[in-house]
């Protein structure tokens, strides 16, 4: 761009005022005009409505991060059950909490001095510590008396497959993500599923059952090749980012749209912190593609989106 065009192309930040009638309608409109990240908020919100009213737009969605520990929990189901979600990719953890909640044991709000906490004496006390947020050693009992006593036929499956029938077997549930998957048919992938509590507790009490973590790879080439438009929202980054990014690269069909919402940065060259223009070189996102990168805590936006996203599509 030619310094006077770039020039011509700059107007006046807006001064946004939020009063007792604002709607988060008109608080992410009024941020469309703002700067930072308040901005690329907005954006990423507008790109999203632009995903779901695209009927031919799949939307893959990557989780990372203590999303459940934190509260997400339900944010996250019902951005499955509004149909805003058609792939999920995420941790073996998430799932390892949802589960847990699921089940009926909870995660404990703490203090947010955390620097006053005594780790050595939650340790004697069974409590396990994520930050501020407290899990006792008796959901992991839970876990595994749950899965212990699973009937499992089907010996051979994919990852994928298992979190299906895990889901389909938990009791009914209005936060759980596992069984609002399993109810909605989308897909879970978990590419990383062996590093986590759940998947310890299969290979203790099933040694018998192989999951087939290289089907489920292809499954998502598959996914992402067939594809019309694809669609992206990467929560936090880590392994789910690069199971999506690295499926659109091996597919005809580059990310039109992307959503990236992180704290990390891309000066050490990790993925989490990669900017999503950098996907482009790889052919991972169209060069002509929406995006927003927004540099946030992800259980501050992530309820806002929904929240806009549910507002929008009067939900």
């Amino acid at each position: 761009m030619k310094k006077n065009d770039f020039k011509k192309s700059l107007k006046k930040v807006h001064q946004i005022k939020i009063n007792k009638d604002s709607t988060i309608q008109d608080i992410i409109e009024g941020l469309k005009d703002t700067g930072f990240n308040a901005k690329r908020l907005a954006l990423g919100c507008e790109i999203y409505e632009t995903m779901i009213k695209d009927a031919d737009c799949v939307k893959f969605f990557g989780l990372a991060g203590a999303i459940v520990p934190c509260g997400l929990q339900g944010i996250i189901h019902d951005f499955v059950e509004e149909g805003f979600i058609d792939i999920l990719v995420t941790t073996g953890a998430n799932l390892t909490h949802d589960l847990a909640e699921t089940l009926g044991y909870h995660h404990l709000q703490g203090d947010m001095n955390v620097e006053e906490i005594n780790d050595s004496r939650l340790h004697e006390e069974a409590l396990n510590r994520i930050y501020d947020v407290f899990l006792p050693n008796q959901a992991y009992e839970g876990i595994e008396d749950f899965i212990s006593n699973l009937s499992i036929r089907e010996e051979q499956m994919t990852v994928s497959s298992f979190l299906k029938l895990l889901g389909e077997k938990l009791p009914e549930n209005d936060k759980s993500i596992l069984k609002i998957c399993a109810r909605r048919n989308v897909p879970i992938f978990c590419p990383a599923f062996t590093d986590s509590g759940l998947a310890l507790q299969l290979g203790f009490h099933h040694p018998n059952v192989n999951l087939n973590h290289m089907k489920d790879m292809l499954t998502m080439v598959d996914l992402a090749w067939e594809a019309k438009k694809a669609g992206i929202c990467i929560v936090g980054g880590g392994v789910p980012k690069n199971f999506i990014l690295q499926s659109l690269q091996f597919s005809p069909n580059a990310a039109l749209y992307a959503i990236q919402i992180t704290m990390d940065r891309p000066e050490p060259g990790g993925l989490s912190g990669a900017s999503l223009k950098e996907a482009i070189s790889w052919g991972k996102l169209n060069e002509k593609a929406l995006y927003s990168t927004i540099i946030s805590d992800a259980s501050i936006a992530l309820p806002l989106m929904l929240w806009y996203l549910k507002q929008a599509f009067n939900r």
